[in-house]
């Protein structure tokens, strides 16, 4: 399934042809704060800051958790991630000391956006859109870069200082003091968290998997203790091209992921999917980060209202969907969950309720469901029957 999945988003994003930023061999302007570790090559990765030709605060730039709440439009978003430049040297994951590495730490530690200058080899080029990061404008190797002082956000620059902390506690302790997760995982990403000896770089994307996972963890392991709420519920938002339903039921903690690209290449109607028994997952999930952000974004709910459920959580991508990286998941999920819930007796008539807001016929993702199917067969009603 993972091989389905990747292989489709990395055709999708091949057929990116969106102009970026426009940029000679030497940059003067602002890192939002911002930086970038890549996974090629590791455990040497090519790490660098992220910088806009402009100066002033840039900091909307790499700031997801601000840019559904602020409706900002997919064109604003991907107008901001294109005019980031990506400097980048090849590094040690271990490499700490290295004045270029140091840099990046003050960054991400960084209260507000820092005034940067960069020289490059070459004139940067191209850019990049993933499904699991957020898309960033031309990268080059750079050879000088330089930044003005910063002033380090202070519960950062606390987990920073302390070595004898987990890297997983500060992920958890930070994300709990309301610190943005996007800050959480640019700081993990640097090695600027976790018991001294341990701290290495870790690439941009599995930090932000990484984070997420830690995140929903800790908080599933409160969930599982908290009553199970007694009407079935349904929470929705769409925005970005993107439609989901997130549908609570009254049982304990289990979990499906099912999403659906509807005609964003072509004629193709996909569905990707994976889930979770209350006994848990051990593998890595087949859909990549999604999962994960997912999970989290649903469990920071659940622990706020004291309550547990089982969760099942349909999403559809329509024509005009460009991968945006996982917070696109995790911040929609979030702002679904702020919403006042519809409450249904049973799963079916939720579930009926569902089918009158999709595209794709709700029957495609039972069939390929795993948990969904396994539900509704086993409160007798049989799939036949629920669709008649």
């Amino acid at each position: 399934m993972i091989k389905g999945k990747t292989a489709y988003l990395k055709r999708l994003t091949s057929k990116m042809r969106i102009p970026s930023v426009d940029v000679g061999k030497e940059i003067d302007g602002s890192t939002p704060p911002s930086v970038f570790i890549g996974s090629w090559n590791y455990p040497k990765v090519y790490a660098g800051p992220m910088i806009a030709p402009v100066s002033g605060d840039t900091t909307i730039m790499d700031m997801p958790e601000s840019w559904i709440p602020q409706s900002k439009s997919q064109e604003d978003i991907i107008g901001y991630r294109m005019s980031l430049v990506r400097g980048k040297q090849l590094v040690g994951i271990k490499d700490l000391e290295s004045g270029f590495v140091e840099k990046l730490q003050e960054i991400s530690l960084a209260e507000n956006s820092i005034e940067s200058e960069a020289e490059f080899i070459k004139k940067p080029r191209g850019s990049s859109f993933s499904d699991e990061h957020t898309p960033h404008g031309p990268s080059g190797i750079i050879q000088k870069f330089d930044i003005d002082n910063v002033k380090w956000e202070h519960r950062l620059e606390k987990a920073f200082y302390d070595t004898d902390l987990k890297a997983a506690d500060a992920v958890v302790d930070l994300n709990q003091r309301g610190i943005p997760f996007s800050n959480i995982q640019k700081a993990f990403s640097v090695g600027a968290m976790g018991v001294g000896k341990k701290r290495k770089l870790v690439p941009t994307r599995w930090s932000i998997t990484a984070c997420d996972s830690t995140i929903a963890d800790r908080l599933l392991k409160t969930v599982r203790f908290n009553d199970i709420i007694d009407t079935t519920r349904v929470y929705e938002f769409s925005s970005l091209n993107n439609y989901y339903a997130i549908m609570l039921i009254p049982t304990e903690w289990q979990y499906e992921w099912m999403e659906a690209f509807l005609q964003v290449l072509g004629r193709e109607e996909l569905i990707f999917s994976d889930y979770e028994t209350n006994s848990g997952k051990k593998e890595y999930s087949r859909v990549g980060g999604c999962y994960y952000t997912c999970k989290m974004a649903v469990l920071e709910a659940l622990e706020r209202e004291s309550k547990q459920a089982g969760v099942i959580v349909l999403r559809e991508a329509y024509n005009g969907y460009v991968p945006l990286g996982v917070f696109n998941v995790r911040e929609n999920v979030r702002n679904a969950m702020e919403q006042t819930p519809l409450e249904f007796e049973d799963m079916k008539t939720a579930l009926s309720y569902i089918s009158t807001k999709l595209e794709l016929p709700l029957e495609k993702f039972v069939k390929q469901s795993d948990l969904m199917k396994e539900l509704l067969n086993s409160r007798q009603t049989t799939l036949d029957s629920f669709f008649k």
